[in-house]
């Protein structure tokens, strides 16, 4: 397994911060039961540079706390056959890992929701990371359905963690 977590923040006053990204990602990858060895790529930024991909990437001219880029176009979500019938498309030539895809994090939006929700920034951070790895899964929100789904999926992601609301180190 392959985590790569690039800080182009600078200071990020979270304790341990790149061991919360990959324990979440981590569970998610269990927690979804994926059969490979994956590589998942993280990089963690301001409102400035994600507005920036934000706008280059999905033509939305507005920050955002994380944008989520598979690399897999999944027939239906966390199902993997495709990329078994694929495999020089979606495996690293070298590590034979799946690459799973990218992950952006606002490291300012990260800050902002922590307080405006009123937990730590370490529980947000790991809440932002559960998300974006069930899009890399294939997951969406974009009906009332698939929402509710993911946040369940989500909670118990954070749960097995012990991401709770109530979690309180930073």
């Amino acid at each position: 397994m392959s985590y790569f977590v690039e800080n182009e923040y600078g200071d990020i006053t979270i304790p341990s911060y790149e061991a919360v990204i990959c324990s979440v990602i981590e569970q998610a990858l269990e927690f979804i039961k994926c059969p490979y060895a994956c590589e998942v790529n993280v990089l963690l930024t301001n409102n400035a540079e994600i507005q920036k991909i934000n706008r280059e990437q999905r033509g939305i001219d507005a920050p955002t706390d994380v944008l989520s880029f598979p690399m897999i176009d999944y027939k239906r979500p966390g199902d993997f056959s495709l990329v078994e019938e694929n495999i020089a498309d979606y495996f690293h030539p070298e590590t034979g890992e799946l690459l799973l895809g990218d992950i952006v994090i606002s490291i300012d939006r990260v800050y902002e929701q922590a307080e405006s929700y009123n937990h730590s920034g370490t529980r947000e951070l790991a809440f932002l990371t559960a998300h974006s790895m069930l899009h890399l899964f294939g997951y969406d929100h974009m009906t009332e359905a698939d929402r509710q789904r993911m946040e369940q999926m989500q909670e118990e992601i954070l749960t097995m963690k012990g991401y709770t609301r109530d979690y309180e180190e930073d």
